[in-house]
């Protein structure tokens, strides 16, 4: 696997915000999100090729942990995933799998799948991009089909990054074509930023949302406690 960073954190996004996790991320995205806050991970995938005998040595060496996430990138093209999961169930792990939902579970091991579909503003410009990617992203950055097979799968949570009202209708939209009720309290709203002060701004108005909707609310617990900085 192509590693670009292990590190041992607090989880600042979710319904398990602010628990002490292990985040293992893959190096590689299928996907290039204008506002994506790790491009070492995805527009510029950097990092190590390592076996799952030494990420699994390096998750493990953190003694006060017990939970693990996969993130990137996008963890589900790492194809030894399954296999990580499986060695770290067995020692009493609980591992969440932070994902767009573009990529099937197959065999996936993981006891809360962290979904998070990309929504029209996340189409990055040709500018930024080129032709072909925004073509690409636009083309595969939503997979209805997918995320029903991740809904029935297993434990879950939506997790959409939101930028004005029409993220609502887009929501609304991609709930009802995925073949699953989906209760308003497992979608989380949570608005774009890796400032402080940006984040509190927009978080006033996406909280208004919520109490529209009955969505939840998610905020960047890691972006206040230690802002823009890798490996947190």
């Amino acid at each position: 696997m192509r590693i670009a960073e292990i590190f041992y954190s607090i989880q600042g996004e979710g319904e398990l915000t602010g628990v002490p996790s292990v985040f293992v991320r893959t190096s590689g995205c299928n996907l290039r999100c204008r506002w994506c806050d790790t491009p070492y991970a995805s527009w510029t995938p950097e990092g190590r090729t390592l076996s799952v005998d030494e990420v699994f040595a390096e998750v493990t060496r953190f003694q006060g942990a017990k939970h693990v996430v996969f993130t990137g990138g996008e963890p589900m093209l790492a194809q030894d995933l399954p296999e990580l999961g499986r060695r770290l169930r067995a020692v009493g792990w609980h591992i969440t799998v932070e994902t767009a939902g573009t990529i099937p579970p197959g065999e996936a091991v993981y006891d809360l799948a962290s979904l998070s579909p990309k929504l029209a503003d996340s189409t990055p410009t040709e500018a930024q991009a080129g032709a072909a990617w925004v073509a690409r992203h636009e083309a595969t950055r939503l997979q209805p089909a997918v995320l029903g097979e991740w809904l029935r799968a297993g434990a879950y949570q939506l997790k959409f990054v939101v930028n004005g009202r029409a993220s609502l209708t887009e929501i609304a939209d991609l709930l009802s074509r995925v073949g699953v009720e989906v209760p308003a309290h497992k979608v989380l709203l949570m608005p774009e930023g890796v400032e402080t002060v940006g984040l509190r701004e927009r978080s006033l108005e996406v909280a208004e949302w919520c109490k529209e909707t009955g969505y939840r609310f998610c905020d960047r617990l890691h972006v206040h406690l230690y802002g823009h900085t890798r490996g947190t």
